[in-house]
């Protein structure tokens, strides 16, 4: 089946836009300077129905949007490669829930992902970007970035019974588009 490249570019503009609001918008303060991201909800979604360049182009390009409406570009290049292995990686590990019957068992293992690629994702790549590009050390970073990783996961997990929802009206809701 052929890509209808037109379509595939709006829906993914949408999805990073939507993430860029989603962050700009709905800020709640979960730890001392941290803001709840709601965008991981749309980098979930994007990414179950759309796959896994859809996931990893909503959660960078998102990201670096938002850092550059923010002026926060600071830890904009740590930031937009962490979204994009999560992104990659939810991609492949949400195909094997788009299907019927699916058991507990499946779920609670994306579950355990979600929060191994985010540790990887924030407290690995985030972290060792901002030391190599701001000469902090990395210990530093990690325990900054615990924050992030601990708000982005519960996001990711809350996210889920929305997409579950969503699949269940998939055809009328969301064409498939890739």
């Amino acid at each position: 089946m052929r890509k209808n490249t037109t379509r595939w570019i709006c829906v993914n503009a949408m999805g990073i836009a939507l993430f860029v609001v989603l962050a700009l918008c709905v800020q709640m303060p979960v730890f001392e300077n941290y803001y709840l991201c709601l965008g991981y909800a749309v980098l979930v979604v994007w990414a179950g129905f759309f796959g896994s360049v859809s996931g990893a182009l909503t959660g960078s390009l998102g990201v670096v949007l938002y850092c550059l409406v923010t002026g926060g570009l600071r830890g904009m290049p740590g930031w937009a490669a962490g979204n994009l292995l999560i992104g990659l990686v939810l991609g492949r590990t949400m195909r094997r829930l788009d299907a019927p019957n699916v058991p507990l068992r499946d779920y609670i293992l994306w579950m355990l992902e979600v929060m191994a690629v985010t540790a990887i994702a924030m407290l690995g790549v985030k972290s060792l970007t901002e030391c190599l590009l701001y000469g902090q050390p990395f210990a530093l970073r990690a325990a900054k970035n615990v924050y992030a990783f601990v708000a982005d996961t519960a996001v990711m997990w809350a996210s889920l019974p929305a997409w579950a929802l969503l699949r269940g009206r998939r055809a009328q809701i969301l064409p498939d588009v890739v």
